[in-house]
């Protein structure tokens, strides 16, 4: 009966990439953030695709697809880099003008106390004070992230952790994780002092902050690097799925460039330090924005190996990933579902895409763990849920949200949020009631 019904789901209506304007029933992701940006400050995606060197949005999907090399950003040096990424930030958080709309774009003007948000004047900063006092502490911790960020690109974050001296359930957060790290004063010094950091604080246009402000940046980088693996640990854990009895298999549903750009074959290996006896994990990311790269091998049909966590992918939407390869025993059956930030909640577009995926998700019973950014976003995903009758096992905050935190790029003077920061598990549906008599 279920695979009857899953097979009767209504398609996706395919995306529209053509133009310089993606529209808001995109199923792309980054097309709802463009549409986002230019409702917010008219013209900003521009100068983005301008700093990135690029004519128009499909440009930018090339990029993201993977199908551009560094020389094609136009990007000479580190300094050149650093400015150029400042710049799409340079805009009056209160008026909401670009420099070119200004008489004199050097009138942009830096709050100096968290180097992050201009203001074209003292009469637009007095009538944001209200608003920005309340967030300036926060939007400084963001700049200082946004730049340390880089050491993860450089590989200089994460630092080398070993296997998990406690069980995934008796960590209950970052706290109890950072407490497990050995030598961990040394490894947070070594990447204080690395050369990549050296270079960043020399190019950034900034001043360097203090050691102590720079060490607990590492430290929030690093939770925001691993709270995709340890979410997945969290999730196993709350459906009782114990590794170490029988070979896992995770389906990362909705995965995107964010998860598989530049992609590294140990992004996931925490995962297997917590679950250092465990009788093989794959992980498998799934989307239509999946870019395919080195790290990104194929599916498997049987269990992955001991000890190790095997990280493949597959470019598509999910209903046909299940049609095409698990009911064709061309890949395996998962054990658990993880959709990070799905956002099946923010247009019709996304909601069209994600319907096939939901209602096969219920109808086959299978453990499913979403997270979101805030807690709006989960009221709303909730209600999507309730909708469809989908049984919710549980719903609250997580304790491996990231604690780097994000700013909205063009609305600075909105709460800022978290990766990963709550969450809804949910499995099958809602039985319904017999009716009396």
């Amino acid at each position: 009966m279920a695979q009857a019904k899953a097979k009767t789901h209504t398609k996706a209506k395919p995306p529209n990439l053509k133009g310089e304007s993606p529209g808001t029933d995109s199923v792309y992701t980054d097309a709802l953030g463009f549409f986002a940006m230019d409702s917010n400050v008219p013209g900003l995606s521009k100068v983005i695709l301008q700093k990135l060197n690029m004519k128009n949005y499909d440009d930018y999907r090339e990029a993201l697809q993977g199908q551009k090399v560094a020389a094609d950003f136009g990007i000479r040096t580190y300094h050149d880099m650093f400015q150029r990424m400042e710049d799409t930030f340079k805009f009056c958080a209160e008026c909401k003008k670009l420099p070119e709309a200004l008489v004199d774009p050097r009138a942009l003007r830096r709050c100096k106390r968290c180097q992050n948000v201009y203001y074209c004047g003292q009469e637009c900063q007095r009538a944001n004070w209200s608003v920005h006092k309340r967030l300036c502490k926060k939007l400084k911790l963001a700049a200082i992230d946004r730049l340390v960020e880089w050491l993860v690109f450089t590989g200089d974050i994460p630092f080398h952790s070993g296997k998990w001296t406690r069980s995934m359930a008796e960590v209950k957060g970052w706290d109890e994780w950072f407490l497990m790290q050995e030598d961990l004063d040394a490894k947070l010094g070594a990447v204080l002092s690395c050369r990549y950091m050296h270079i960043l604080w020399a190019n950034a246009g900034k001043p360097r902050p203090e050691d102590e402000e720079l060490v607990a940046s590492i430290r929030r980088v690093t939770s925001d690097f691993h709270t995709r693996p340890i979410t997945i640990g969290f999730a196993l854990c709350g459906f009782g799925i114990a590794p170490s009895q029988a070979p896992v298999t995770v389906h990362v549903v909705g995965a995107s460039h964010t998860e598989t750009l530049d992609a590294r074959r140990t992004d996931y290996d925490e995962l297997a330090r917590a679950f250092p006896d465990n009788q093989g994990l794959e992980v498998v990311l799934i989307g239509p924005e999946v870019v395919e790269g080195p790290a990104i091998k194929a599916p498997l049909q049987s269990p992955a190996g001991q000890g190790h966590v095997h990280l493949s992918g597959w470019k598509g939407l999910y209903h046909v990933y299940w049609e095409t390869m698990v009911e064709m025993e061309r890949a395996a059956r998962p054990d658990l579902v993880i959709g990070f930030h799905p956002g099946f909640h923010a247009s019709q577009g996304l909601t069209e895409g994600w319907l096939p995926t939901l209602l096969l998700l219920r109808d086959y019973g299978i453990p499913v763990l979403f997270t979101m950014y805030s807690e709006q976003e989960l009221t709303y995903s909730l209600r999507i849920l309730e909708e469809l009758e989908v049984r919710i096992v549980s719903s609250g905050w997580s304790p491996f949200a990231s604690l780097k935190l994000e700013q909205v790029q063009s609305n600075p003077s909105k709460q800022l949020v978290s990766s990963n920061s709550s969450y809804v598990m949910l499995q099958g549906a809602i039985e319904a009631v017999p009716e009396l008599g």
